[in-house]
């Protein structure tokens, strides 16, 4: 009889538990973790995030590239040009002026051959030959004035290019880029041209001078001994007797 009605009070217990477990809602959901997932999600941002770097970078240096391209291209605001052709052309003037024998190879050839002759005709007076000797001195000694002209000339650049190599040297080691440095050391080797073109034309005027001096005593020699041969003549006009 106890255990009836024990029986019976569970089975009516469970009924009324039933129905309020469908009302009652749990306190909490119970979240799930991942580590796989979330691993893949943590690379796949720091991917994303290099990349990002990357082409910052990239676009850095394009500016940077950029910026340099405008300082290697950007010109040098100076020219040495027109000094030294200038110098040069006052050289020039002087060598233009030059009297007596001519730098000119075809008028040299035609003085050479007037006052330099390889024999004299046996009819020429002395007044030509001795006058022909004086005109052979006055262009020896023009040649040695002229070469003093340029020798003075010459000095007179060198000291403008003290002052000019200086300011080509500081534009060169203060050039901007690449093309203001390529145009300053353009402008100082062009500087040592033209000294070195000083100097040839400087020994050439020495050189004419040197040879038209020697040429002149060489001709003169030439002249004594074909008067003296003249003077004494065949030796037949004293026979001795």
């Amino acid at each position: 009889m106890m255990g009836r009605r024990f029986f019976s009070s569970l089975i009516t217990v469970s009924l009324i538990a039933k129905p309020l477990a469908d009302y009652v809602q749990p306190a909490y959901a119970l979240i799930v973790f991942d580590p796989s997932n979330y691993t893949q999600n943590v690379l796949s941002a720091a991917r994303a995030l290099e990349q990002i770097n990357n082409q910052i970078q990239s676009l850095q240096n394009q500016a940077t590239m950029l910026q340099n391209m405008a300082r290697n291209l950007q010109s040098l605001d100076f020219s040495s040009v027109g000094q030294l052709t200038g110098a040069l052309h006052r050289i020039d003037g002087l060598m233009d002026q030059a009297s007596g024998l001519s730098f000119d190879l075809d008028k040299l050839q035609d003085q050479w051959r007037q006052q330099y002759p390889d024999s004299y005709d046996a009819t020429i007076k002395i007044n030509d030959v001795a006058s022909a000797a004086r005109e052979r001195w006055q262009s020896a000694m023009q040649a040695f004035r002229q070469t003093m002209r340029v020798q003075s000339q010459i000095v007179e650049n060198v000291r403008g290019d003290g002052d000019l190599l200086a300011d080509l040297v500081n534009r060169s080691q203060g050039a901007a880029g690449a093309l203001q440095a390529s145009q300053a050391t353009n402008q100082l080797i062009a500087l040592s041209t033209k000294q070195q073109m000083q100097i040839q034309t400087l020994l050439a005027t020495q050189f004419r001078a040197e040879a038209e001096d020697a040429a002149r005593k060489a001709q003169s020699e030439e002249t004594a001994r074909q008067t003296t041969k003249r003077f004494l003549g065949t030796g037949t006009a004293y026979p001795g007797n």
